[in-house]
């Protein structure tokens, strides 16, 4: 017999002081989007052009490096290094982490028309008209962009990100609406759809694998009444396919044929955010930073916030976990151990907000804010959490800030707005 998702009754409550509105957008997902599809798209952007603003980058941080380790990063007294160049972008985003990336020298914000920009000149490659489907993600895998169909014909499209062009293609079938994928690795995509009742209506939601290279379906697994397609935040590792949903759960499936592995109960602070690391996944809940085995689910090992702070989101790069709390300290852990490898204070003193997505190039750690005034992309030395600049382009957008990197640039993407920084 295969355990199911189990689910829990009422609503997931806020956090005083840490739901924003980009966050209720967010969490809102695609079903919001969607109703606002249906109620008539914005249109699109006109071609890119330069958007110069001489000054915009951001001013002195107080607590930052300045110094000769500011030099590298910034232009040597604490400020932010200008752009390389600055694209308006037609990005509908709602804050995911997954909704802008870089690869094949190319860099996609999620948007319709789905445009990408040239990474060294902000030029446009290529884009596809019908765009991506509001609150689905852009997963990259074997050099493979993958998206739910907009033309929502139950289809799910690889396209090589390079070119724009389609590589693949597959569909669950008729009786299922809305396929979406969450997770890739090199042999399936992984999707969520909802399964459609006789009256055209949806109670239930099924989780399947498709074959990244015929587009067959490798298994597919009905999920219980009452769990939700929207706000699904996975990772693969090996054999075990990890997520998170509304329902504040952390299910852990086998890859090879759907069966479920274990589930734990996430906090409602949680919000779904997690990492993996090797045979680990690391899940902030509250005040306590938690690691399980993904084969047996069984607890690693724990790390404890000071003064009932709460954990924010993580992320292993390089296999060093970073991960801030709301007293805005910064930490960085050993996650096969936990072991704290250093703590800082600079967020806090510098005034800034919490990082809420980080990406790291050579030896500085980039994170990415939620809220613009005080927020913005945070550049941080990855060894000692130091801060040396922050880059806000002053627009008060309410959107938070996405970040992500090709290891010569930092792409920071602010409403409607992309940002290439120097490295």
């Amino acid at each position: 017999m295969i355990m199911r998702d189990v689910t829990s009754d009422g609503r997931t409550p806020g956090v005083a002081g840490f739901l924003s509105r980009r966050r209720v957008l967010r969490l809102a997902g695609g079903g919001l989007a969607l109703a606002a599809l249906t109620a008539g798209a914005v249109g699109c952007d006109e071609d890119a052009v330069d958007v110069e603003e001489p000054g915009s980058a951001g001013g002195d941080v107080p607590g930052g490096d300045g110094g000769k380790e500011a030099d590298a990063d910034g232009n040597g007294n604490g400020q932010a290094p200008e752009p390389l160049w600055t694209k308006p972008t037609s990005a509908e985003t709602y804050g995911d982490n997954d909704e802008l990336v870089a690869a094949g020298g190319v860099v996609i914000a999620s948007g319709s028309p789905l445009a990408a920009l040239d990474a060294a000149t902000g030029g446009q490659k290529w884009s596809l008209p019908g765009g991506a489907v509001p609150g689905a993600p852009l997963l990259i895998g074997e050099d493979t962009l993958y998206l739910a169909s907009s033309e929502y014909d139950g289809s799910v499209i690889g396209y090589d990100p390079a070119s724009g062009k389609e590589t693949w293609r597959s569909r669950l079938g008729k009786e299922y609406r809305q396929p979406r994928p969450i997770a890739v690795d090199g042999e399936q995509v992984y999707v969520i759809a909802e399964i459609l009742e006789d009256d055209g209506s949806s109670k239930t939601n099924v989780i399947a694998a498709l074959n990244s290279t015929t587009g067959r379906v490798a298994w597919k697994e009905q999920r219980d009444v009452g769990t939700e397609q929207n706000g699904i935040h996975a990772a693969v590792r090996g054999r075990h396919l990890v997520y998170t949903d509304f329902k504040k759960n952390l299910t852990v499936r086998d890859t090879s044929g759907g069966g479920q592995v274990w589930t734990h109960k996430t906090t409602k602070t949680n919000y779904g955010f997690f990492t993996v690391h090797q045979d680990l996944v690391v899940v902030p809940q509250g005040n306590v930073l938690q690691a399980f085995n993904l084969t047996d689910g069984k607890e690693k090992w724990t790390l404890e916030a000071s003064d009932g702070a709460l954990f924010r989101e993580p992320a292993v790069l390089e296999d060093v976990l970073y991960v801030a709390d709301s007293a805005r300290v910064m930490r960085a852990v050993d996650p096969r151990t936990g072991k704290q490898l250093w703590k800082s204070e600079a967020l806090a003193d510098a005034g800034l907000q919490v990082p809420r997505q980080y990406v790291k190039a050579g030896d500085t750690l980039y994170g990415a804010t939620d809220l613009d005034k005080q927020g913005g992309i945070i550049a941080m030395d990855a060894r000692t959490g130091a801060v040396h600049w922050t880059f806000n382009d002053k627009t008060g957008d309410y959107h938070a800030w996405l970040v992500a990197t090709d290891g010569k640039r930092v792409f920071a993407l602010h409403g409607k707005k992309l940002h290439a920084l120097p490295v």
